[in-house]
């Protein structure tokens, strides 16, 4: 009878302790490693994964030949924890490779980018950033007190922080401003809203309230642009930008803006506030706008930052070369350059990469930096607001651009992988 009970019990443990490994396998593996890679067009290009076991890397293409140091390529490698990986794309295009575990269970899909060889502009320019909502965004509800002295909240359990309004009964609306001169001519009738959430679209109804001062209002607090400063990372050869290395939030509801397009004005930094410890740093300045001073029209903003397309003047005003673009196989801890116009005259600052992260393909978080330039840390302390997309330079590549500012030192900052930007 022992026995038997025993015997059941070592069988549940193999069991959940087999479940277990499979479960932490998968997770390991799912941060581990990248779910793309870029490679150059007849380069061999070195990759090592920290793996928890033995992996089985596959090509499912003859256009990516994989390599473990025997210089004879192959469709297929055995590769252990920090063993280099080896891959060769003999022709541009995107191909998929399978990581399998014992060669038996496919633990993940690999898109592999074979592209040629890119150059960009590393710019590090202070700019102006204004961007218009792809319709009007609602930042929340409030009370409202009407011509009874009632105290009402129209839109409350019907709109909420995020929303997007597109249209008031059929009227499409593009500003704040607009939507206000359409509810004060609804003469108390329904206000038919056309809104965006997330991907979804709905018609809400809403009756407007009649306050004490005899204005007709929807009891909701909205927002139709953003502005502020960041820097531009860089420019590629057929004049398109990357910029700030980070989406463009809404200050109040956190939640990246979506927008119709934008613009990139002249700046003029006019002061700068020296990050501490619990207190980042910013740079303030005077955003100039109007057709003179335009540098560019924003036209996405994304995870990865805002993109666009500079114009005439942005372009002849820029300086410094194109630069090859490094990938994050040739990223490496160790001295690098932070390029940024923050003193008024761009140059490089010496940093110090002090950690990469090589399994994300999707973060703007895979680099820890830190700011050695005495210049600098004199100047701002190290990174504050408004540094947001300085390009990060190493061994005469461009391979990242600052992100974010640590909050109890101003001395150290994350970074993003340009190759995570320069697809956009």
């Amino acid at each position: 009878m022992r026995k038997s009970i025993y015997r059941r019990w070592l069988i549940r443990v193999f069991w959940a302790a087999l479940l277990f490994t499979a479960a932490y396998s998968w997770y390991y593996v799912e941060h581990a490693v990248p779910d793309r890679l870029n490679i150059v067009l007849d380069q061999e290009e070195s990759f090592t994964f920290s793996l928890p076991g033995k992996f089985i890397l596959q090509s499912e293409s003859e256009e990516v030949a994989l390599g473990n140091g025997s210089n004879i390529p192959s469709d297929q490698i055995t590769i252990r924890r920090q063993e280099p990986v080896y891959l060769y794309g003999r022709s541009q295009g995107s191909y998929q490779i399978g990581l399998n575990l014992f060669g038996l269970i496919r633990m993940k899909e690999i898109q592999v980018d074979v592209v040629d060889t890119q150059y960009a502009v590393p710019c590090g320019a202070p700019v102006g950033i204004y961007l218009k909502s792809d319709g009007v965004m609602v930042i929340g509800t409030g009370e409202l007190v009407d011509q009874s002295g009632l105290t009402v909240e129209p839109a409350e359990g019907l709109l909420q922080s995020g929303d997007y309004i597109e249209s008031i009964n059929g009227v499409p609306l593009a500003t704040k401003e607009e939507l206000a001169r359409e509810v004060a001519g609804l003469n108390g009738q329904d206000a038919l809203l056309t809104v965006r959430r997330g991907d979804e679209e709905m018609q809400i109804s809403l009756h407007p309230t009649l306050t004490q001062d005899g204005e007709s209002k929807l009891g909701v607090w909205v927002r139709s642009d953003t502005q502020g400063i960041g820097t531009v990372t860089y420019l590629d050869l057929n004049g398109r930008f990357g910029a700030l290395g980070h989406g463009i939030s809404d200050a109040d509801t956190g939640e990246i803006v979506e927008i119709s397009d934008g613009n990139l004005f002249d700046t003029q930094i006019v002061g700068i506030e020296k990050g501490a410890s619990g207190s980042p740093g910013v740079m303030s300045g005077i955003i100039y706008y109007g057709p003179g001073s335009l540098l560019g029209t924003v036209e996405s903003n994304t995870g990865e930052g805002i993109f666009g397309t500079a114009n005439q003047r942005f372009r002849d005003a820029l300086e410094g070369e194109a630069v090859e673009v490094g990938y994050r196989q040739d990223t490496h801890k160790g001295k690098a350059y932070l390029r940024s116009g923050v003193s008024g005259q761009i140059r490089d600052y010496e940093i110090e990469i002090e950690k990469v992260d090589y399994s994300t393909s999707h973060t703007n978080k895979s680099l820890v930096i830190r700011v050695t330039d005495p210049e600098l840390l004199e100047l701002t302390g190290g990174i504050v607001q408004g540094m947001s997309g300085s390009p990060i330079l190493q061994d005469g590549k461009l391979i990242g651009a600052v992100t974010h500012v640590f909050i109890q030192d101003s001395t150290r900052g994350y970074g993003i992988f340009v190759e995570n930007m320069i697809r956009h």
